[in-house]
Formats: C-alpha cells, sequence, structure tokens
C-alpha cells in the first residue's frame, strides 16, 4: 500500500505543478547584459584606444544591432559570421546576434581564403562582418562562394589600408536599428545560438554548435572556477573568435566589469594596458605568459596590483608558471576544448599547497586539474570499455567529460558527432592520467593535434598539403616542442626516385595552401619508419622531433 501511495504523490507533483512563465525561463547570456544595464547603467562597459562606453550605451548598441539584423532578414537560426581582432564590434556581437534569435560564427583571423569560403558555405552564412584589416583574404574567399553573402565592413581608424567589400559601414548598420529593440530570447535553452570550426582530428573544419543553457553555464562557471569578484577590469588579449572568447565576453558583462579591447597583442600593449586601465584580468595560451616574461625591459610596467592570468592549451611549463608569478602575476591554469565552451577543467588550489616551495606550486598548477562547477562528469578512461583508469598518475587513458557545458554536436555531421559521444561520454582524443587526488593530467595529445599558440592544427591536414607536391611520396606530421609556441608542425617526407627538393621548397609550397600558423618549422627528409601493416611510426618520428 505504501508504494502505491508513493506512486500516487509522485505522479500528483507532475500534474500539478507544471512549467509556466512565472516560474521557468530558458537560460541565455542576453540576461547578464539586460541585469547589468538596469543596475549598473553608468558603468564603465568597453575602452578601446580613447573610447569609453557606458552598460547603457552598449546595451542600446546591440539592441539596435539586433534590430538592423532583422531588418536585413536575419530570423531564428540563420548563421552570421564576423571577422576580426578584439575590437568592440565582435564583442557587441555576441550579444546582438543572440537578440536576433540568430547563430554567430567567430571567424579565425589566421585562416586562409580556402577553408573561409568552405566555412561560409557549410555554415550557410547569411550576414557577414568583416574588419577591413583582412579585406584581402575575405575578398578571396568571397569569389569562391556562390551564394551572395550581405557583407557589413567594420572601418576602424587604427587600420590605415584594406579596402570595403560590403554594402554599409559596421556604425551606419547600427544607425539603422531601433534601440528600443523588442529583442528575442530563446524560444528553449537549447537553441542554437553559436557555431565555432575546429580542425579536430581529421583536418576537415568541424562546426561545434553551442547551445544557450551552455553558453550561460559556462560564462557563469567561468566566476565560480576563477573565484572572480564584481566590477573586473578584463583585458582581451586572448582571442574572442576562440570558443568565443572561453564565454568571458558574457562572464564579465554579468559581473558588470569593465572589457578592455586591444587590437595587437604585444607585451607593451599588455604592460600599458594593465598600468592604465588598472586590469585586475586577463587570459592567454602560455604563449602569451611567454611574451610577458620574455619582453624587453623597455617595454615593461611596473605592476603595483596582483594580475589574475588564466592560462589554457598545451599545458604551461612550470618554469614559465614560477617566471610570470615573479613579476605580479597569479596563475590558474584551465582545459578544456572548444567543444566544451572553451576551459571545462581547472586546477583549483588546494590550500596546503600554499607551504609548498615555488618550483613545486608551480609543477602542480602545471596539472589541468578538476570538473568545472558547471560540468557533471570528468574522469580518464579506456575509451573503448570506458573502465576508469588506476588513480595512480601512471596510468593512461582518454580525458572523458559530460554535461550541459559540452556541445550540442557537430552541425550536418551526425558521424562525428555519434562517435564523439559514444557510451554517453565526450570523448576529447586527449590522453591523460589521474592522480591520487583525482586531478587530471595531460600526458599526450591525440595523434593528429598540434597545440601551438592555443590553435589546434591538424596534422592530418598539413600531410594532406604535402602529399599534393609531386616530388612527395611519402609525409607525416608531428608536434615539435617551441618555447615560444608551445608546439609547431615538424614534416618528415621521403621523396620520389626523381624528386629534388629541400626544406625551402617544401615551406614555399605550404604556405601558399596553409595559414602561416600551420606551416611545418622544419622538414625532415627520410624513409618513414612503419610497423608490420605498413602504418607510419609516428611515436618515432615524436620522439626525434623532440630532440631538434
Amino acid at each position: 500500500m505504501r508504494i502505491v501511495e508513493r506512486n500516487i504523490m509522485s505522479n500528483s507533483y507532475e500534474k500539478c505543478l507544471n512549467k509556466n512563465p512565472a516560474n521557468y525561463i530558458p537560460l541565455s547570456p542576453i540576461n547578464f547584459l539586460t541585469r547589468t544595464a538596469f543596475v549598473h547603467p553608468n558603468r564603465v562597459s568597453i575602452i578601446y584606444n580613447n573610447k569609453k562606453w557606458t552598460w547603457l550605451e552598449t546595451f542600446e548598441r546591440c539592441r539596435k544591432l539586433a534590430s538592423a539584423l532583422k531588418k536585413r532578414g536575419i530570423n531564428k537560426g540563420d548563421t552570421v559570421s564576423v571577422m576580426a581582432p578584439n575590437v568592440p564590434a565582435i564583442f557587441e556581437l555576441h550579444f546582438g546576434v543572440l537578440m536576433a534569435g540568430a547563430v554567430l560564427n567567430t571567424l579565425n583571423i589566421r585562416l586562409e581564403s580556402e577553408t573561409l569560403s568552405n566555412i561560409f558555405k557549410h555554415a550557410d552564412t547569411k550576414v557577414l562582418l568583416t574588419d577591413k584589416e583582412f579585406s584581402p583574404v575575405i575578398k578571396e574567399a568571397l569569389l569562391k562562394v556562390k551564394k551572395k553573402i550581405f557583407v557589413v565592413d567594420i572601418d576602424d581608424t587604427d587600420v590605415h589600408s584594406g579596402e570595403f567589400l560590403g554594402e554599409i559601414e559596421y556604425e551606419d548598420f547600427i544607425a539603422e536599428g531601433d534601440s528600443e529593440f523588442a529583442f528575442l530570447f530563446p524560444e528553449d535553452d537549447w537553441q542554437s545560438v553559436s557555431l565555432n570550426y575546429t580542425s579536430g582530428t581529421t583536418g576537415n573544419p568541424k562546426g561545434v554548435v553551442y547551445h544557450s543553457r551552455g553558453a550561460y553555464l559556462l560564462a557563469t562557471g567561468n566566476v565560480l572556477a576563477w573565484e572572480m569578484p564584481h566590477y573586473p577590469v578584463y583585458l582581451w588579449t586572448l582571442p574572442m573568435f576562440h570558443c568565443n572568447g572561453w564565454c568571458f565576453p558574457w562572464t564579465v558583462t554579468m559581473l558588470a566589469g569593465t572589457h578592455v579591447c586591444i587590437r595587437k597583442i604585444t607585451a607593451k600593449n599588455i604592460f600599458d594596458s594593465i598600468v592604465e586601465q588598472n586590469v585586475t584580468h586577463l587570459c592567454g595560451a602560455p604563449i602569451v605568459m611567454n611574451m610577458i616574461c620574455n619582453a624587453p625591459q623597455e617595454e615593461r610596467r611596473e605592476l603595483i596590483n596582483k594580475v589574475e592570468i588564466m592560462t589554457a592549451a598545451s599545458p604551461p611549463p612550470p618554469t614559465v608558471i614560477a617566471s610570470i608569478e615573479k613579476i605580479g602575476f597569479n596563475v590558474t591554469h584551465v582545459y578544456g576544448l572548444t567543444e566544451v565552451y572553451g576551459p571545462a577543467v581547472v586546477c583549483e588550489w588546494q590550500e596546503h599547497w600554499s607551504s609548498k616551495d615555488k618550483q613545486l606550486q608551480a609543477k602542480l598548477k602545471g596539472r589541468q586539474g578538476v570538473r568545472y562547477h558547471v560540468l557533471e562528469g570528468l574522469t580518464v578512461a579506456n575509451p573503448e570499455t570506458l573502465k576508469i583508469v588506476p588513480a595512480d598518475g601512471e596510468t593512461m587513458g582518454e580525458v572523458l567529460m559530460r554535461g550541459n557545458t559540452v556541445m550540442k554536436g557537430y552541425l550536418k555531421n551526425p558521424e562525428e558527432t555519434e562517435k564523439a559521444f559514444a557510451g554517453g561520454w565526450f570523448h576529447s582524443g586527449d590522453l591523460g592520467v589521474l592522480h591520487p587526488d583525482g586531478y587530471v593530467e595531460l600526458k599526450d595529445r591525440s595523434k593528429d593535434i598540434i597545440i601551438s599558440g592555443g590553435e589546434n592544427i591538424s596534422s592530418v591536414e598539413i600531410e594532406n598539403v604535402l602529399y599534393q607536391h609531386h616530388d612527395i611520396l611519402e609525409a607525416a606530421v608531428v608536434a615539435r616542442p617551441d618555447e615560444k609556441w608551445g608546439e609547431v608542425p615538424c614534416a618528415f617526407v621521403s621523396l620520389k626516385f626523381e624528386g629534388s627538393i629541400n626544406e625551402k621548397d617544401v615551406i614555399v609550397f605550404c604556405r601558399k595552401k596553409l595559414p602561416g600558423f600551420k606551416i611545418p618549422k622544419n622538414v625532415i627528409f627520410k624513409e618513414l619508419p612503419k610497423t608490420s601493416t605498413g602504418k607510419i611510426l609516428k611515436t618515432v618520428l615524436r620522439e626525434e622531433a623532440n630532440k631538434l
């Protein structure tokens, strides 16, 4: 009888207590902006060069942007692409596009025309906003797209070259909009809000789709993982095109902070901005930390207050962590991928570590860590059986994740989506170990990925280009350690009998087909080692590359 009563009670919860507009609203980053503009209308929202905006002004500009997009026929689910560095326009698009119900596609400014044109076609881009600095490559990419794209030019006074490609300039485009526009909230928080392309492990760009719920939660998770206070002054050294700037456009807005935008990421600009704008937080790959640590004396400024820096990508060397902390920074190490909205794992500090020597502290900070507060699952396991590896710091397995901050999937690619979610986990493709304290540490990258300056590079993509050269018989590309970039591509090639080319010839050939950061930094000519089945032994090549 008791069991029956429990069932009745359980059913009554579902029958009598229903969702309605008073108790259920889909999660959306738009709410961060509406609240901040209401509560702190006069606080500074954005600083760029000598210009400043308030949160009320930014809110109105984003509404006008959304209105202008709607007037141009942009509807729910349409793709709006942007090619721009860290200038105010790309920040405003992180809200304006969502307010129009559309999907924001931020483009890597280092890509070449062929990849860009493929993205435009695959994403079915309706509107492209492009900074004048990139007009040469964008012009070439647009010539390869048959379907007309409405182009808006972003004209920055700092850029004195480049041509206008579109029908209207960004400020004039915003002027078409209505500052009182009744912008759209998502109908549910599974609605797509962002599309980010990653080369993955295949060499074919894959469109990673974010939903509104994940964007909201990861932005909130950043606050918790980094212990961020209200009103941070955040310096944009991390590209906003990379995983939507790890969702920090939304995070800093939630906290009514100030976004300090800089077009060129240099040590001088970083030090000047920190001192002159009282910067409290910034993010970047280890290459940014190296840039800061190795800045010439004339570009440095004395830091009065401690500056928080969050880093990710290839694991930062302990020596770099120790060096940057000596000059006034406090490092927080995170780990993630495009498929999990950026950072998903944090090396959360333990109080008892503070009593250890600085070198050991730096080594501990070099581990990837534990799951974000908003990630439901993180483990290291056998990728086939899903059996968790022993927490011995030695047994390697694949890093697996699950939760609301994992992507919806890959756009128009059900096969890769199914593979990525095999067994109910997201398969990162990264190999790591579990330490006795439960902290994850990466030991090796999946064989096709090279992480250079925070950018994922597929070795397969480079190999496919090398195989196009008429003198090359076989090719294999692996990561070579690099002090500046973390890792760089290193190519091993064997030539056809009649082939007679040198390293310079191969690099020049690659330069015609690949963006600069994907071009091999070394080319070694040799017979490639193989298994008994004819598979190239990349493990052997990696060992050789490590000695270069």
